[in-house]
């Protein structure tokens, strides 16, 4: 059986992989965690197999939670499940640590499979992420963000605003205006209006 933790925060999804993945007979769900922050205690309460991880999820997201964890000796694999169809994401997942990247438009035979490779030691990775994770650092402009500039930049596309944004992220409004002057001058944009376009055209969010 492979000791696998879920951190989700959708409480339907989260239950629904537990239950599915548990009713493979190949998977034993030690620990769940609804936020990056959860996900950290989890693995180190549980020391799992393998953690399947969201990207998007409050307090700390799923990118944040890898960079901890990869500086932590723990013998756990991540798995990043996302529904982002970007590579960009994909990049910075694999990056960070994760040793797999799974779209949640996977069927539960694809995922298993990706648990049971990722567990052997493989890496799991989309054939555009390997391309784009070959490719120089420059070739794609949002590649040259920090993460926490990425996840402003992402927000601000959304049509979020600085103080949602502060919230959302637990740090100042100041700390998210200065973020969103480095993502407008590292990218040379001019306003949000640009940042939703840039992401728009570099496919970070749907159209």
């Amino acid at each position: 059986m492979i000791r696998v933790v879920i951190a989700e925060d959708h409480t339907l999804i989260r239950e629904a992989l537990v239950r599915m993945l548990e009713e493979s007979k190949k998977i034993d769900v030690v620990g769940q965690a609804a936020t990056g922050a959860e996900a950290i205690s989890e693995v180190a309460r549980h020391k799992p197999d393998v953690l399947l991880l969201d990207v998007t999820m409050p307090e700390k997201d799923g990118i944040q939670a890898l960079a901890e964890l990869s500086a932590v000796d723990t013998p756990t694999k991540s798995i990043v499940l996302t529904m982002h169809e970007d590579e960009a994401h994909g990049v910075r997942a694999i990056r960070a640590g994760a040793a797999g990247y799974v779209k949640k438009s996977a069927n539960l035979d694809e995922l298993l499979d990706a648990i049971e490779r990722v567990n052997r030691g493989e890496q799991v990775v989309p054939a555009e992420v390997e391309a784009a994770l070959q490719r120089k650092r420059s070739e794609h402009p949002a590649q040259i963000l920090s993460q926490r500039e990425f996840q402003v930049m992402s927000y601000l596309a959304a049509g979020k605003t600085n103080r949602e944004i502060a919230e959302l992220l637990s740090i100042s409004v100041k700390t998210v205006d200065t973020h969103r002057g480095h993502v407008l001058k590292k990218l040379r944009l001019r306003n949000n209006s640009d940042i939703t376009r840039f992401a728009i055209q570099n496919g970070l969010m749907p159209v």
